[in-house]
């Protein structure tokens, strides 16, 4: 998220909290007045509930100012899970006020009468308090959803339940005024009912807040989640498998570890490359947080050849030329492993045997094992003093080599020869032509016989080096 974006979306939730703190004190102060005038228990409570709800307001916004800010080195994580603290107060904020409703209704209900003083303006002044809760929930509910604040929708919870609690504290007080005005004297309880079911209320919504803030505080994961992108990841190139998808919440942001298996002779800048696109692929599921684990494994149905790779690679060392027979019954293996040059033959032996040994490992059967060793060149050498180029002997390299296009017939031409004296030795590098459609196993044959038959004829080279082009390049 853009810092700009980020600010946007802070000061956004702190003025729907400030709005909600301000709509708190006003109904306080309302149903406080109306408790002192009528007498009634429904009043009562919902002015109890009322004053928690201002506590619970304050909370909201002093946690989503603290929630919002970055994370230092105290929170790593962040400080999201203020948010959910600050609803788990709020859920017990809740129950003790059912809980005081209830123990005040039964008190009503059989020991102590109490009487109520209905009236005109004590309905008028429910029906002004009802119409604050439903403006503030409504304001709380879309900031709620358009942040993923959970703090917000806790506040936004309590005021939706005012909603229902108020006009259920207007019916009880109507069928009180009912109940005098008809000469109904059963209806007198209907304000202790009321309060019941105001209570009810109040437990039910605590019950769903307090379970939701609770998985948050002990990092339950979101039901289904973990599935989603679970199945998102395992379907993406290069991803071998899914070992493991962990997700907590903190606030409105949600850490994700994902554990994946990828093919083990894939090199550090292509699992790189996965993890990005992992990371992405999660981002667009759940904005969150992801830390993404590689394990190397071996593909099902590995190749021997990706095999040796593999064993390679895991001891540091360079190979190329792998190549290997069958016969009678036993596998003869052929590669070529670049060594420092600075190393002595004992060394490089050394070295040698050991992947020698890992690769006899890889198969129960008889295999015999021959390594070619040579200097992996890491000097980048430079021309003799003087020498410069070798122009006559160039153009003799490309006629001879282009003179051979009848004897190869997948050679078109040869051009851009370079002859260079380098450390006393002659080397050359040329651009060869070729059909395009060739296999690369063909080609990697006739460039190969080309650079002898150019070594053969011209003796003073040391090293020829060609790169194939297809016809479309020229």
């Amino acid at each position: 998220m853009l810092v700009s974006e980020h600010n946007e979306m802070a000061r956004e939730k702190k003025r729907a909290a400030l709005l909600s703190v301000g709509s708190a004190v006003i109904l306080v102060s309302l149903k406080s007045f109306l408790v002192l005038r009528t007498g009634s228990l429904g009043v009562l409570s919902e002015a109890l509930h009322s004053s928690l709800d201002l506590v619970a307001a304050i909370i909201t916004f002093l946690s989503v100012r603290v929630s919002d800010q970055p994370a230092d080195d105290r929170h790593p994580y962040g400080h999201g899970k203020f948010e959910n603290f600050s609803a788990f107060v709020e859920t017990a904020l809740l129950v003790m006020t059912a809980l005081y409703i209830i123990y005040e209704a039964f008190d009503r209900l059989f020991f102590h009468h109490v009487h109520i003083q209905p009236s005109v303006l004590a309905i008028l002044v429910l029906f002004v308090a009802l119409g604050v809760d439903v403006t503030r929930a409504r304001k709380l509910t879309r900031t709620a959803k358009k942040y993923a604040s959970e703090a917000l929708e806790a506040d936004a919870l309590h005021f939706s339940t005012d909603v229902w609690s108020t006009m259920v504290v207007i019916a009880g007080i109507g069928l009180v005024w009912a109940g005098e005005t008809w000469n109904v004297p059963a209806l007198i309880y209907a304000d202790a009912l009321a309060g019941l079911v105001v209570a009810a209320v109040i437990l039910w919504v605590g019950s769903r807040l307090g379970k939701r803030t609770l998985d948050a505080l002990l990092d339950v994961a979101p039901v289904g989640l973990q599935q989603t992108i679970a199945r998102a990841v395992a379907s993406m190139d290069g991803v071998l498998d899914v070992d493991r998808i962990r997700v907590r919440r903190a606030g409105n942001r949600h850490f994700v570890d994902a554990t994946v298996s990828v093919a083990r002779t894939a090199s550090l800048e292509q699992v790189h490359a996965l993890s990005d696109a992992i990371e992405k692929r999660i981002g667009e599921i759940v904005p969150s947080d992801v830390m993404v684990h590689a394990e190397p494994r071996a593909p099902q149905g590995e190749h021997l050849f990706e095999a040796i790779r593999a064993v390679s690679q895991r001891r540091g060392l360079a190979i190329h030329d792998i190549t290997a027979l069958q016969q009678d019954g036993q596998l003869f293996v052929e590669l070529h492993l670049e060594v420092d040059e600075q190393l002595s033959l004992r060394d490089a032996h050394r070295q040698a045997t050991e992947l020698e040994d890992d690769i006899r490992e890889l198969r129960s059967g008889p295999m015999e094992v021959t390594i070619h060793i040579e200097p992996l060149g890491r000097r980048i050498a430079t021309p003799d003093t003087g020498a410069g180029e070798m122009k006559q002997l160039s153009r003799a390299i490309e006629e001879f080599t282009n003179g051979l296009a009848a004897e190869y017939h997948e050679l078109v031409n040869c051009h851009d020869v370079r002859v260079r004296q380098v450390e006393h030795r002659i080397v050359v590098t040329c651009h060869c032509t070729m059909k395009s459609a060739l296999a690369i196993t063909q080609v990697h044959d006739v460039t190969a016989a080309l650079e002898d038959r150019v070594k053969e004829h011209f003796p003073q080279i040391y090293r020829v080096t060609i790169h194939p082009e297809p016809l479309e390049e020229r």
